[in-house]
């Protein structure tokens, strides 16, 4: 007999959960107050439930820094997806997606800071830091080329829309008040305007 759908579910309801509590730990308390207890007690769990789904708190707050990176792909990926065929409105879109929520979001600046503090220490996260840039500025790359840049430019040109991108996120996440997403999508589109005109 097939096990009941609602029986399989359970577990990954249960590991969502997890990380989610994860995520809101990292965000008020930082990775240092990212213990099993302090997530066990945001989750409402006893704290042998998170060992019994994660390996340690190390596995939970990596599997958390997936859940956001897979987060943020689909997001930017929808906006691509939304803009259409014209390679110029899908550059736009990918590089603009990053100013509205769910990325543009001081409670996620709180958890990319937390995951930010472990590069140094945790190898694992440090790899999956230099994977989740690597694909960004690979999409990048590929939608720089569909609009004309040179392939001798591509890396380089790409580095640099990704730095004004991640400043520009910041910005809006620590002073949402005082600068826009209108103003944030102006600034960025003006900058490919003078990458495009020039091919590199």
């Amino acid at each position: 007999m097939k096990e009941p759908a609602y029986r399989r579910s359970e577990p990954d309801a249960r590991r969502r959960s997890l990380i989610e509590a994860c995520m809101r730990v990292l965000g008020s308390e930082g990775a240092a107050g990212a213990s099993v207890r302090a997530i066990a007690r945001e989750a409402g769990v006893s704290p042998g439930l998170v060992n019994h789904y994660f390996d340690g708190v190390d596995a939970l707050i990596a599997e958390t820094y997936g859940e956001v990176d897979r987060t943020v792909r689909a997001h930017l990926a929808a906006a691509v997806e939304g803009a259409g065929s014209d390679p110029r409105a899908r550059l736009e879109a990918f590089v603009t997606g990053s100013f509205t929520a769910p990325i543009a979001d001081p409670r996620l600046l709180a958890t990319w800071i937390a995951f930010w503090s472990l590069v140094a220490a945790r190898p694992e996260i440090a790899r999956q830091h230099d994977q989740h840039y690597a694909g960004f500025r690979q999409t990048l790359e590929a939608l720089l080329a569909d609009c004309g840049v040179a392939p001798a430019a591509l890396r380089r040109t790409a580095i640099g829309v990704t730095a004004l991108v991640d400043g520009l996120w910041l910005e809006l996440c620590l002073s949402p008040d005082c600068f826009s997403a209108e103003e944030a999508d102006g600034i960025a589109r003006r900058f490919l305007d003078a990458l495009i005109s020039t091919g590199r």
